[in-house]
């Protein structure tokens, strides 16, 4: 169950770490690749995009989590099973 704990936490400090740089990426570049100028709107537009994106990976971390708790929920209950 330890090993689930450890990979559960490095997983999501790599999506949060990702989504984060990425997120900092758009944020900062003033012109994209097509050369259309980057507006504040079209930033935050292409945040909400990468957000969506990040929507099942995030939901799939909740589900994950909420399993590693039913468990070492159970475990601790019965210690010798």
């Amino acid at each position: 169950m330890r090993v689930s704990w450890i990979f559960w936490w490095i997983i999501t400090i790599v999506e949060v770490a990702s989504f984060l740089a990425i997120s900092a990426f758009l944020w900062l570049r003033e012109v994209d690749a097509t050369g259309a100028v980057q507006t504040t709107e079209l930033k935050l537009l292409n945040i909400a995009v990468l957000a969506a994106a990040f929507i099942i990976p995030f939901i799939i971390q909740v589900v994950w989590l909420a399993i590693n708790i039913v468990i070492k929920n159970r475990q601790r209950r019965n210690p010798l099973s």
